[in-house]
């Protein structure tokens, strides 16, 4: 049976460790505790159950879950590790808030004509503030996770700011934007200097059980990435009709060029699936909810130059006095493009791209950075 924590030791009990590790089960926040442990610190394993993994039967397939984060295997292999490495382990239930803080969100922004990133929204909520609060009440004053990131204090503006990856391929920067000064005050990141062979290879010599586990591939509460079906199942759950109103494919210049069944399986850039044969490549440039419309164009139709950004955290200062230059990211993928940034209120901000950009997408984010420094970032409006 796995363990839960529901009762937590109150602030002033004698601390169960020093530093409390996010333990996924996977092999880098695994090898971030053997770490941790070699070096003779004071730890404990914490484990986030955030989905069940028995909901929403119809959208699985037969046969185990794999390759997909935070699933019930990952929860007993944390644990194995933790009991190899000799160390106190809890699995916490979190499932209330990620289904707050997260599912909810990631739906309506779907549903919204907005393409969302779940997983920055559960770093944010979850990983960082719930964990935080839940090793502050067993008495660690640190958690230590297994993200490829760098994070440092300023001494000259007193502030502590976060740093890409020295692995780039594994910079995972772009989905920890929105960390505060108090959440990156108190996180350690052990693997941001590293490489991922180099990762491998400690977990093999310190004997770390899941030293040759894969590494997880989807999104934990997504099946096969069927963003869609989760959706409409979801709803069915909850008891909530989905709008599935059909509406025109319309080209920019206002020809119908065929008929969709719903916004929501659409998502700006889309290529596949829309439908009709047009005899040239033709992507989804826009969805207009108002009026139920797949708007779709060519390539240079989906390019644009110019975006706002909400809710931003700024990371090494607070609101910039004037334009800024920086490098922008606005897909995890997607290579840093130069661009001028506004702030226009002390959370929202103008992207101005000296060179034209695909696929601009709402709901997706927009991070900033100064060479390794990242300066913060934003939610494309």
């Amino acid at each position: 049976m796995i363990e839960a924590m529901t009762q937590l030791e109150s602030s002033n009990a004698r601390a169960v460790a020093e530093v409390a590790v996010a333990m996924s089960g996977g092999v880098d926040s695994s090898t971030v505790a053997a770490i941790l442990r070699e070096r003779g610190q004071s730890i404990v394993g914490l484990t986030m159950q955030l989905w069940n993994q028995r909901r929403l039967p119809e959208l699985h397939g037969h046969g185990a879950v794999r390759h997909r984060c935070c699933s019930l295997d990952d929860v007993y292999d944390a644990r194995r590790v933790a009991e190899h490495l000799g160390i106190p382990f809890y699995v916490v239930n979190f499932e209330r808030e990620f289904e707050e803080t997260v599912i909810r969100p990631f739906v309506e922004e779907y549903l919204d004509g907005r393409t969302p990133i779940p997983c920055t929204h559960c770093n944010n909520h979850v990983k960082f503030e719930q964990l935080l609060i839940t090793a502050r009440q067993i008495g660690a004053q640190r958690i230590a996770t297994g993200h490829y990131a760098r994070v440092r204090r300023n001494p000259a503006s007193g502030r502590y700011e976060l740093f890409r990856a020295l692995d780039d391929s594994k910079d995972q920067t772009y989905f920890l934007f929105g960390l505060t000064q108090e959440q990156l005050a108190r996180t350690e990141f052990p693997l941001g200097a590293l490489a991922k062979s180099e990762v491998r290879e400690i977990a093999r010599r310190l004997a770390v059980p899941v030293a040759e586990k894969p590494e997880s591939q989807e999104i934990c509460f997504v099946p096969s990435g069927g963003y869609v079906r989760f959706i409409e199942g979801y709803l069915r759950e909850q008891g909530t009709e989905l709008d599935q109103q059909p509406g025109d494919i319309v080209s920019s210049t206002g020809d119908v060029l065929g008929r969709h069944d719903g916004l929501h399986r659409y998502t700006v850039g889309q290529r596949r699936g829309l439908g009709f044969s047009s005899g040239r490549p033709m992507y989804v440039i826009a969805l207009d909810r108002a009026n139920h419309r797949l708007m779709v164009g060519e390539d240079n139709e989906l390019r644009g130059t110019t975006c706002e950004v909400r809710d931003v955290n700024w990371i090494p200062f607070a609101t910039p006095e004037g334009p800024i230059e920086a490098k922008v990211r606005i897909r995890n993928r997607h290579e840093p493009a130069d661009a001028q940034i506004t702030a226009l209120g002390a959370t929202t901000a103008r992207i101005q791209f000296h060179e034209r950009q695909r696929a601009i997408t709402p709901g997706q984010a927009a991070v900033f950075y100064s060479g390794e420094l990242v300066l913060g970032g934003g939610w494309i409006r």
